[in-house]
């Protein structure tokens, strides 16, 4: 299995498609391993023209447990370039939902000359005042962590219910990705230390109104974790940056958007300012 090492930790990760594509790094938010980017959809990016690669943040999925060892967003972005490096890549095209679009943005202003595009979805600029959950989501995220792979099943369908999509819900999908995803790793305290390194970070509102990179940010309509408002605000903050509203989505990504979701993705690729000699990919 192949890992990139950062520091003190392994952080593994998988690729899809021709190396000699332009590259595209999908992270995943909070508590959530590499394989909610399911290969299906992985192959949808790889068929435009993409050579993927999806990875599990540090103390999720197979990267390393990070139990007593403090850390912040940097530290996660770093980890995400060690993933560029392990896999040759100079420069690449970045995703991230939810704590992973934090990730990026902070991928993005600590190394703007690696990032070709980036990509933030249901995510925020880290300013406190856009940090406002549904009160019914708030008291879903105050319950104590999962102690058995069960209760993690639970929460996390209780969980899509609530700030799922409401056109798409599915609870024999929700629990058959929880059921895989407990059964490839079960970590129930990683994802506390990862709120806490969100937390830690603080806001990125200066950083963000100087961001030379070309970026989309993109929100659901019916997002009640982090309501759209927080999607708009990293928008206006981030010079020349287009905002895109998915009409019908919460906090998920459901099957029935990845054909829309992937077409913004690439048309942004295509549109992006060439920094390498990247070549235009397939629409």
């Amino acid at each position: 299995m192949p890992f990139a090492v950062n520091g003190p930790c392994s952080v593994f990760y998988e690729t899809f498609g021709d190396p000699a594509d332009p590259a595209l790094l999908l992270v995943n938010g909070m508590t959530s391993q590499c394989t909610f980017y399911p290969i299906e959809w992985c192959e949808r990016f790889v068929s435009a023209g993409l050579f993927v690669v999806r990875m599990d943040n540090r103390d999720v999925g197979l990267s390393t447990d990070c139990e007593g060892v403090g850390y912040t967003l940097d530290d996660m972005a770093q980890d995400c370039f060690a993933v560029l490096d392990a896999c040759d890549v100079a420069a690449a095209h970045v995703h991230g939902l939810s704590l992973g679009g934090s990730i990026v943005q902070t991928m993005a202003i600590a190394r703007p000359d690696r990032i070709l595009s980036l990509t933030s979805v249901m995510s925020s600029s880290g300013e406190e005042a856009f940090r406002r959950a549904d009160p019914a989501v708030d008291q879903l995220l105050n319950v104590p962590s999962p102690s058995t792979p069960a209760e993690y099943i639970a929460q996390h369908i209780d969980g899509l219910r609530a700030y799922g999509s409401p056109e798409f819900a599915d609870e024999e999908r929700w629990r058959h990705d929880a059921v895989q995803a407990v059964e490839r790793s079960f970590r129930p305290l990683g994802p506390g230390r990862q709120y806490l390194a969100a937390r830690a970070s603080g806001s990125r509102e200066a950083a963000l109104r100087v961001l030379d990179v070309p970026t989309l940010v993109m929100h659901g309509s019916h997002d009640t974790l982090i309501h759209p408002m927080a999607g708009r605000r990293t928008a206006a903050l981030i010079p020349g940056a287009r905002f895109v509203l998915l009409n019908g989505m919460g906090h998920d990504y459901p099957p029935q958007m990845w054909a829309e979701w992937t077409r913004h993705v690439v048309d942004h690729i295509n549109g992006s300012r060439v920094r390498t000699g990247l070549r235009r990919v397939i629409g």
